[in-house]
């Protein structure tokens, strides 16, 4: 795959005449004839090739006046690979927008988080996408529009609002032009839909790209899991989620084709960043057969990649959480910085009900913990040095973590913290920023991977020769973590 795919006609027309999934999200194809948009495994009959015109994003197709196909429904495909593998302004941009951002401050608020004017953002998406912020941003609240018509006995008001739509007008407009039907026909039309819903309660399936091994992805998740703020119940992994609006309670249980999605939201505005959350958090984007052919071309990774494709990168739905984690983490068993963890979200954590029990706290966030007395920490001196300054850094804003970070630029931030060394700044890359090349070569687990595979085991050497998995060191890791029998790589019972 590449950059601006959509440029290349014949690799665009053999996709969609292959109807191959994994193209989808890539791009998508307009068709002059009907007037409609696919993603490239639309079932129906390829249209000609003279009939067909291809665009970088939804947004960029219904900005040229097509609407969405009934069938294939592209404005649910996969979120394109490149935004988790790319950190520049344009990839960047799009992982705001997915987090709401616009809806919640408008493009200047776009910008001024990117560090750039709104001139020079509206440009750059526009001549990469097809589309700038706004129509982005818009075509996003149509699809989350669609999600709560057919999913939810809402009222169409609630939906309006709760999809970030300024009226009920416009909310209309729009469904009627992206969709080619009023929200209560496409609400009809929707086979097996709910009756009656439990108040802010959602039930989704969340596309992914396969092949998807779950294995290490909720076995990492469940592992590591903080009492009170997550836990594995009943197949499925449960978190609380602090929001833009309130909070939430989201259960993920990974099935062959999808994976679902439970809901529970104190304020509904909150589903977009709630499903763009969660999909970062399962790295559900990923292009995983364009990753696995290129681990496969070292001799070595190819037995564990053809053992088990599609390992995912396990993430986070909050950067500053993972990076007090990671610190916690640092130099302990797993068992000890869940502990650590555990103890500061009941004395610090902000309680929350949950339905089902077991869930009863918010990750404290970094105002909170900046807050607390250095001497109740049990650990070491210079640990609690590291913690205390990164939490202050966090709270004062002086350090920010987020969808929007620059990769070179807050990696040279945290590497100048005190206590921070190599291995804790790429976790944070790697679990936190989403660096798909980050990489972890004084890790024990990966050294003792090394040692066992025959790769080198010296931090420099295995570098060396990780310069052949990039720009996927990350998944790289994945794969070597997994040779070992620790709880991590596997999906609970």
């Amino acid at each position: 795959m590449q950059m601006g795919m959509h440029t290349d006609t014949e690799r665009c027309v053999r996709a969609v005449r292959s109807k191959d999934a994994r193209f989808d999200g890539w791009f998508f194809t307009a068709v002059l004839t009907t007037g409609i948009y696919c993603r490239p495994s639309c079932p129906v009959v390829p249209p000609k090739p003279e009939n067909m015109v291809f665009h970088p994003s939804a947004a960029a197709c219904q900005q040229a006046g097509f609407r969405a196909c009934k069938r294939c429904r592209p404005d649910t495909s996969p979120g394109s690979p490149e935004w988790n593998q790319r950190a520049d302004l344009v990839a960047r941009a799009m992982r705001l927008i997915a987090d709401g951002v616009v809806d919640r401050e408008g493009v200047p608020g776009l910008a001024g988080r990117l560090g750039y004017s709104t001139r020079q953002v509206e440009r750059q998406l526009l001549a990469e996408l097809g589309a700038g912020p706004l129509a982005l941003a818009r075509a996003q609240r149509a699809q989350t529009a669609r999600l709560l018509i057919e999913t939810t006995a809402l009222p169409m008001a609630q939906i309006a609002f709760a999809a970030g739509f300024a009226s009920i007008r416009t909310f209309n407009d729009t469904v009627r032009e992206v969709f080619a039907l009023p929200p209560s026909e496409l609400r009809a039309r929707t086979p097996g839909r709910q009756g009656a819903s439990t108040p802010g309660v959602l039930s989704l399936r969340l596309p992914f790209r396969a092949p998807l091994n779950p294995d290490n992805l909720f076995g990492h998740l469940a592992a590591t899991a903080v009492p009170g703020v997550e836990e594995w119940r009943d197949g499925s992994y449960r978190r609380t989620l602090r929001l833009p609006y309130g909070h939430g309670i989201v259960a993920l249980t990974p099935n062959p084709d999808h994976i679902a999605c439970r809901l529970t939201l104190s304020d509904l505005r909150d589903l977009t960043v709630a499903i763009s959350r969660c999909r970062r958090l399962l790295d559900l984007d990923a292009d995983p057969v364009a990753i696995d052919d290129q681990l496969r071309t070292d001799p070595v990774l190819a037995p564990l990649v053809d053992k088990a494709p599609g390992r995912r990168v396990p993430r986070t739905v909050d950067e500053t959480e993972f990076a007090v984690r990671a610190v916690l983490g640092q130099q302990v068993s797993t068992a000890a910085a869940r502990t650590h963890a555990a103890r500061l979200v009941t004395a610090h954590g902000e309680p929350v009900e949950d339905p089902e029990g077991g869930l009863t706290h918010l990750f404290p966030p970094p105002e909170a913990l900046a807050a607390l007395d250095p001497e109740s920490l049990a650990m070491p001196r210079t640990r609690r040095t590291t913690f205390t300054t990164l939490v202050r850094r966090l709270a004062d804003g002086d350090l920010r973590l987020g969808v929007e970070s620059d990769w070179p630029q807050t990696r040279a931030q945290l590497l100048a913290l005190p206590g921070f060394g190599p291995w804790t700044v790429d976790v944070i890359a790697m679990r936190a920023l989403g660096d798909p090349d980050a990489f972890l070569p004084t890790d024990l687990g990966i050294r003792r991977a090394a040692r066992e595979l025959g790769l080198p085991s010296t931090p420099a050497a295995l570098t060396a020769r990780a310069a052949a998995w990039r720009p996927w060191r990350a998944y790289a890791v994945q794969y070597l973590w997994a040779t070992d029998s620790h709880p991590i790589n596997f999906l609970p019972v």
